[in-house]
Formats: structure tokens, C-alpha cells, sequence
């Protein structure tokens, strides 16, 4: 069996990649670094180690890869002659994969029945629906008509912790043990053949909401308020009792919603948030506050892991005050090296806070979650710069 992974980062490598030749597949990965698709192609094979306290090593192998950049049609001939696609590229990229995917597809379906799913492992909600639409506007009505047919996008949701990588193995990557890996059943083809460490669900929304709504938004608002206290990496920020407050604080009111919302039993839910807490402490991992929390734009998004459950939690009559304060964090989140802070910023210094908050989350001036986020934000903003004064003074 032959499955083309579009990603050849640390998610790609060291979940997605490892499950998929673990359950007997060929695996070709399609990424634009080109020593990094000419290292999987010379051995064939790399090494995943757990962040545990045995830190136990695993080989990967029946590997290699493809340059998107360079062999665009043996790409599409690769997706062609697929029995499975998946993706970690970062849901922002999908639409440039989307266009040789289609030509795939395309080429596919003109001479071949054989059913195809295709996974976007993304941290976002519908991925592989956003994929679909993506690769489908690129396709002719007969083409799509026919691929309707064959071609399944079931959407997925995906957790493993991966931190900045720092070896000099280029293809090596160190991973947390935990991982869930969840894939809506009811959107695939009857026969379909299993992945190993797939959890296959008839209705995925409560899985994706809970593991954004909580390992997501619990891990950046660690990253912003820990950034404001000024710990360089998430584990220092956990020890920080007062910061681990705060978080269980945010993740009790998205705690609250989701068992509300999907019927989660509050105990069941109450653990599952003191094991994504136990896992950010993790002191066999390092992640960096400013890699956590990098892309606040994307993540101050209308749907996405702070705004979305703030405000299905408003239309509930439930807390939101803690998510507000993670979004004030992520609105003084100044690490200018990340395109994304660095716009923000600017944003925020030209137009001030209010007109950027608004601008960012889809929240009108005067909604109650708008307000509060400003209060936070204020306050944020005068306690760091009373640290800076004070930090200033003892130099």
C-alpha cells in the first residue's frame, strides 16, 4: 500500500509518517526542503524518540520523498497512484498543495475506480473539508462528478505535542508519548483499510472541539502569559503556580462548554484537562513560549481556539473572563522574529488595541467579550511594564 504524506516537518515525520508505516504503508513524503526530502530519499528511514523517561527510539522505515518544489509531476503521479493521502502542513497551506493534488486527482479518476481518502491531519475544524473544497475548485464538473465517487476527504483530529527540534540529524525528531489521532468514519468509503493508533468515530465535531478547546487553547495561553512573565520555554511557565492557575482557569470555562455543548462527562472531562496540564509539565520536552505561541493572528481567528469558545461560551450565559485574558495576551505577544506578531504589533500601534481587536476577532466594539478583553489587555500591559521598570532600575 502506497500513501503520499504532504509534510515533512516534525508532525509529519513524527506522528502521521510513524503511524502510517506502522500499519504496512510505503510512505512518500512531499515537502519544499530539499535537503530534507534528499536525506529521506538516500536512507529511507529515520529515527523517532519519545520524550519519556526511558526516551525510547523507534526506526521508521519504507520511507522517502518528493520535492514539491522540483518534481511537480511526480508528485501528481504520486497522488495519482495513492491509496491514501494525508497532510501536516499547517491548514494556511493547504490551498498550495491543493492545485497538484487536483491534478492528481484528476489523472486518477479518468482510468480508475480504486477508492481514495484523503486526511488533512491540521489543527483546524474541517480540515480535510477545507481541503476538498480547495482541490475541488480546481477540477471540471465531470472530474469532480467522478471523484465524488471514489474519493473520500473524512476530517481528523490530531494531538501530539512536538517541540523545536535540535539535532543534528537532520531527520531525527523527538515526540511526546501521548498521541490521539481521530478520523470521522461516516465520511469514509465502506472497506477501508485501518491505521494503527486511529481512533475511528461516527461524529468527530466533540473530538476536534475538545482537543482544540482544550490541548490548543491550554498550550497558547500558557505561551502568552508565561511570555509576559517572561519564561523562555512552556515546562518553566508550568512550574509558575500562579500561571498554572490561570490556565486551568481557561480550561475549566472551555471545560464547562464542551461538556455542556457534546455531553462530556464533567468528571471524564475534569481528568482529561489534569492530563493536558501533566503533559505541558512534561520535563523531558523544551517548547519555546515564542514557538507555542507564534501565528497569534491565526489563533485570535473568529474560528479558531480562543475566540470561537469564548464566544459559544457568551451564547451559553457561561465564564469566558480567562479566555479574554489569553486573548489580551496574545494581543501583547511581541516577538517580532513571527511575521504574524510583528503585524499585529503594528496593528496595534497604529490603530490601537480596540480597532485591532476587533479587526482580528470578528468582536464589535461593546460586545461584553470585547470590553473584557481590553480590561485584561490594560492590565496586562501595566503589570509588564512595572516588571520592565523595576528590571530596569536594578541594572
Amino acid at each position: 500500500m502506497k500513501a503520499v504524506h504532504f509534510g515533512a516537518g516534525n508532525i509529519g515525520r513524527g506522528f502521521i509518517g510513524l503511524l502510517l508505516s506502522q500499519s504496512g504503508y510505503e510512505v512518500t513524503f512531499v515537502d519544499v526542503n530539499e535537503k530534507m526530502v534528499h536525506e529521506l530519499r538516500e536512507r529511507g528511514e529515520y529515527t523517532v524518540t519519545l520524550a519519556s523517561e526511558g526516551r525510547e527510539t523507534v526506526t521508521v522505515n519504507n520511507v522517502t520523498a518528493l520535492s514539491s518544489a522540483s518534481q511537480e509531476e511526480e508528485v501528481m503521479l504520486a497522488v495519482a497512484n495513492a491509496h491514501l493521502i494525508t497532510t501536516a502542513v499547517g491548514v494556511s497551506v493547504l490551498k498550495h498543495i491543493a492545485g497538484v493534488i487536483a491534478q492528481g486527482v484528476a489523472l486518477r479518476v479518468a482510468d480508475s475506480s480504486a477508492p481514495l481518502h484523503i486526511i488533512a491531519c491540521e489543527n483546524a475544524i474541517g480540515g480535510s473539508a477545507q481541503l476538498k473544497e480547495l482541490v475541488y475548485a480546481r477540477l471540471d464538473e465531470e472530474t469532480r462528478s467522478k471523484a465524488d465517487k471514489t474519493i473520500a476527504f473524512p476530517n481528523a483530529a490530531v494531538d501530539r505535542i512536538v517541540p523545536i527540534q535540535q539535532h543534528r540529524d537532520i531527520l531525527k525528531v523527538v515526540v511526546e508519548p501521548f498521541h490521539e489521532w481521530v478520523v470521522d468514519s461516516s465520511q469514509m468509503i465502506p472497506g477501508y483499510h485501518q491505521i494503527k493508533g486511529v481512533h475511528y468515530v461516527d461524529n468527530l465535531e466533540p473530538y476536534i472541539e475538545r482537543k482544540l478547546f482544550t490541548v490548543n487553547t491550554g498550550h497558547c495561553s500558557a505561551a502568552y502569559l508565561g511570555y509576559l512573565r517572561g519564561w523562555e520555554t512552556i515546562q518553566q511557565a508550568m512550574e509558575d503556580e500562579e500561571l498554572t492557575a490561570s490556565v486551568r482557569e481557561v480550561l475549566e470555562e472551555t471545560g464547562e462548554l464542551l461538556v455542556q455543548k457534546h455531553g462530556f462527562d464533567r468528571k471524564e472531562h475534569g481528568k482529561y484537562i489534569d492530563k493536558i496540564l501533566e503533559r505541558f509539565r512534561n520535563p523531558a520536552l523544551t517548547d519555546e513560549v515564542s514557538r507555542v505561541g507564534r501565528s497569534p493572528i491565526r489563533k485570535l481567528s473568529p474560528g479558531d481556539r480562543l475566540v470561537s469558545p469564548a464566544m459559544q461560551a457568551y451564547e451559553r450565559g457561561l465564564g469566558f473572563s480567562a479566555l479574554a485574558r489569553s486573548m489580551a495576551g496574545a494581543l501583547l505577544f511581541d516577538v517580532m522574529e513571527d511575521p504574524e506578531a510583528a503585524e499585529l504589533q503594528a496593528s496595534v500601534a497604529k490603530a490601537g488595541a480596540r480597532a485591532s481587536l476587533a479587526k482580528y476577532t470578528g468582536i464589535p466594539p461593546g460586545h461584553k467579550i470585547h470590553e473584557l478583553v481590553l480590561k485584561h489587555y490594560d492590565e496586562l500591559k501595566r503589570v509588564n511594564e512595572l516588571k520592565l521598570l523595576n528590571v530596569l532600575k536594578q541594572a
